[in-house]
């Protein structure tokens, strides 16, 4: 099974968020080259925006030497982003970053999708036989905001998002209608997607991702 990350902004600060959990990084150089390496890329001007969304900080490492941290981080104020479940990424990476920005950033754009979007989902759940054509614009909104990877395997489709937006994404992915899907299950910050196709999984992934991306 293959990982697949948007460049999205969810999950690239996701990422950031995660690298910053689990390594010592003693600056935004460093991050970039974490975070190449992990397949993100990331400019500077992007990587200093994203780190002030985040609320990263920097402190007092045991050697004396000045580290990010998040907040909630060990040395850290405030709460943390987590992490959560086996790596999904290269043996160095990360798990899978569950809230990349409770504190601001994408975490303040998916509330703000979810408040104006409420009343959507209750038409859609009052009209289940909406197309994909009408559902799309609305789906490529929201996997914008809220879609961190896609992994597929067969017909099976597992996207990640930050924690406590999984079940908004497969709400709005179920209204949307796509006859691929055969339908979703929702955890906290895990989705998984069926397709009808038996092999239909990566073509699936695919299809997502590319809509996440033109609403970067």
């Amino acid at each position: 099974m293959t990982v697949t990350r948007p460049g999205t902004k969810a999950s690239r600060q996701a990422w950031v968020a995660a690298t910053l959990a689990d390594r010592t990084v003693r600056s935004q150089e460093e991050l970039a080259r974490l975070l190449s390496e992990r397949g993100v890329p990331v400019t500077q001007a992007t990587l200093s925006r994203d780190l002030d969304e985040l609320g990263a900080v920097r402190v007092r490492a045991a050697d004396g030497s000045l580290v990010y941290a998040l907040p909630g981080e060990p040395g850290g104020p405030g709460s943390p982003p987590g992490l959560s479940g086996p790596a999904a990424g290269p043996a160095s990476g990360p798990a899978r970053p569950a809230d990349p920005a409770r504190s601001g950033g994408a975490g303040e754009a998916s509330e703000a999708s979810e408040a104006s979007e409420a009343s959507e989902v209750a038409a859609g759940a009052a009209a289940p036989g909406r197309t994909a054509a009408a559902g799309a614009p609305r789906l490529a909104r929201v996997a914008s905001e809220l879609l961190i990877s896609a992994e597929a395997s067969a017909n099976m489709v597992v996207l990640r998002t930050p924690a406590g937006a999984a079940q908004f994404l497969a709400s709005v992915l179920d209204h949307a209608a796509w006859p691929a899907i055969l339908g979703t299950v929702a955890g906290d910050d895990t989705v998984l997607v069926i397709a009808r196709n038996p092999a239909g999984g990566a073509d699936l992934a695919a299809r997502l991702l590319a809509l996440a991306e033109r609403r970067r």
